[in-house]
């Protein structure tokens, strides 16, 4: 590395590695496997089932890019598209740790902290990862139990509850647009459910923006 290469240099340096590094693994591995027992894909069945998802995935790509690098910083960004789980493990980690060092993500010591509060969640997500892999059998049991059924529904709405009181309480006027939309559709779209999470934030997010702004320019906000 260069002396004069600044910090920013540095992290779109190693990241765009590391990201370039683990799409190669993660192509590697079917490669490898067709390789050891000696088969191909179904071409015609890979290609059509390419373009009947593809687009959708590269258009949650893009929107989630725009979304997600402004509240992560670039770091974060590259840290979190590798490690993964962004809205519900990343995102609120790198936001609870901006908020309590009262930093922005674009300033450099929220790179900082974002950066290193979502290596230590991948971290600890991996430990208790493998912690449960080793405890899985004696533990099922009591997992499997119906009691405990209900709490495990219940997870990822008291985790983004708890976020959301925080930023709802800062100011309430800006929350009623999103969370009017979002139980509208997901009351009368039954289809919308936790697997279209990825899609349905970044539209969230765009609509809160747009109905921020008028509001901003309607005078409703202080």
């Amino acid at each position: 590395m260069k002396k004069n290469t600044t910090y920013m240099d540095s992290v779109h340096t190693w990241g765009r590695i590391w990201n370039l590094s683990m799409m190669l693994i993660l192509l590697a591995f079917p490669v490898v496997v067709c390789l050891l027992y000696g088969v191909l894909p179904d071409w015609k069945g890979l290609v059509l089932g390419l373009f009947a998802t593809a687009p959708m995935y590269w258009a949650v790509g893009v929107i989630e890019t725009i979304t997600y690098i402004p509240m992560l910083g670039a770091g974060g960004s590259y840290l979190s598209f590798v490690t993964g789980n962004i809205s519900s493990l990343k995102l609120p980690c790198a936001i609870n740790a901006l908020e309590q060092t009262g930093v922005k993500a674009s300033s450099e010591e929220g790179e900082v902290v974002s950066t290193v509060a979502i290596a230590v969640s991948s971290i600890v997500t991996t430990l208790i990862i493998l912690l449960g892999v080793i405890l899985i059998v004696p533990l099922s049991p009591l997992l499997s139990a119906p009691v405990l059924a209900p709490a495990f529904a219940q997870i990822l709405p008291a985790l983004f509850g708890g976020l959301g009181v925080v930023f709802v309480s800062r100011n309430w006027k800006i929350a009623i647009a999103p969370v009017t939309l979002m139980l509208i559709l997901f009351v009368c779209v039954p289809a919308l459910n936790a697997g279209t999470v990825g899609i349905m934030v970044p539209v969230g997010v765009v609509f809160t923006l747009l109905v921020s702004r008028l509001m901003y320019k309607k005078g409703w906000l202080n």
